[in-house]
């Protein structure tokens, strides 16, 4: 398997040793543990580990925390494992089967365009509380507000191809809230999450665990709700460059239909005045989307295309449903506009995801 074992630990005991043995009794040869600032007490794990050829360790001084001893360990493999087909995380609390890293490892060998995590059945009576609760409650949360779809929020043994590494390292976070920044991450650059189901241990009910439950707890949902105000903000920016734009429309035609298009044949000025100022505003919202909403910084014939073909199919949508829903009522005057209001708010809602989705979608680096 030409992959390297990634382990972090902080102040681990003799389940250490116990990982790397399971390691490498399953084939596993290139192994790097991360000591994340561990007290002198607690080093000879990493001692014993080392006189193994397949282990190599590496040292913070003081604690940073798990997501920086990932990113440690990321880094370290770029530099001097060029080679190798990707990485896969392992808790140092011997919680992960070593058939089960294997399980992990073979899916990425299988389809190497995927990240790949081995999540575990909550469901399960011997899990704690405690344990069954958090993921439930996270994995909701993660659903509906970013729209991440994992069974496992916070598992630690995860199977990264090399290709990704680089993005790994960029992810922002240093302690257990850089894994959920991670899925976060996973879904706005659009890599796929696949799932390896692995044996669901809890040894002492999970009391060597570092995980703080306030702190980190704090930590993880903050960068929930950082990117629900992020989505709300960009909606409410939209928003504004929606109404901006509809009042430069209407200013526009006006300014034309009356006074520079004035001597023209009614029909004809009509014309030349709605599509005069369609243009205009359609291009203002264009680039006011592009640049202050969703950021987008792909070649303009990237995007320019997509939004114009947007633009008319959704034109063609507000006539074709006006039309329907007119002639389905039977009515006309005043409520037909009602019927128009109704329909392009809904299309504005339309409008609005499939620009965030597609139209300014970034491309993946």
């Amino acid at each position: 398997m030409n992959v390297t074992v990634i382990v972090p630990s902080l102040n681990p005991d003799e389940k250490l040793m116990l990982v790397v043995q399971g390691l490498l009794e399953e084939g596993f040869q290139d192994i790097l543990l991360v000591n994340d600032g561990s007290s002198p007490e607690h080093l000879q794990p990493f001692l014993d580990a080392a006189q193994h050829p397949e282990v190599t360790v590496l040292t913070h001084p003081v604690n940073r925390g798990k997501g920086r001893a990932m990113k440690t360990a990321f880094t370290w493999c770029m530099e001097h494992r060029p080679g190798i087909a990707g990485v896969i995380t392992v808790d140092g609390d011997n919680q992960h089967r070593p058939k089960d890293v294997r399980a992990c490892v073979e899916a990425m060998e299988r389809d190497p365009a995927r990240i790949w995590l081995g999540v575990r059945d909550f469901s399960q009576d011997d899990v704690p509380l405690r344990s069954r609760f958090g993921n439930t409650v996270t994995r909701t949360v993660m659903r509906l507000a970013c729209g991440v779809r994992v069974t496992d929020t916070q598992t630690g043994l995860r199977a990264i191809p090399a290709a990704y590494l680089p993005l790994m390292c960029r992810i922002q976070g240093e302690r257990y809230e850089y894994e959920t920044q991670m899925l976060i991450s996973l879904r706005r650059e659009k890599i796929g999450i696949g799932e390896v189901v692995i044996d669901t241990v809890y040894i002492d009910e999970n009391q060597s665990s570092h995980f703080n439950t306030f702190r980190d707890s704090w930590k993880i949902y903050r960068i929930i709700l950082r990117h629900v105000f992020q989505t709300i903000a960009s909606f409410l920016k939209y928003s504004a460059s929606s109404v901006f734009c509809f009042i430069l429309d209407n200013f526009l035609f006006t300014l034309l239909n009356l006074h520079l298009l004035a001597g023209m044949a009614n029909i004809t000025r009509y014309y030349c005045a709605t599509y005069g100022a369609r243009v205009v505003s359609a291009l203002v919202n264009f680039f006011l989307n592009r640049t202050l909403v969703f950021h987008n910084h792909d070649p303009l014939p990237h995007t320019a295309w997509r939004y114009f073909l947007l633009v008319v199919v959704q034109g063609g949508l507000s006539a074709g449903l006006v039309y329907f829903f007119t002639g389905l009522t039977g009515t006309n005057g005043f409520v037909d506009t009602l019927i128009k209001m109704g329909v392009d708010a809904f299309l504005f809602l339309i409008s609005y995801q499939a620009q965030r989705r597609w139209v300014f979608r970034k491309r993946r680096r």
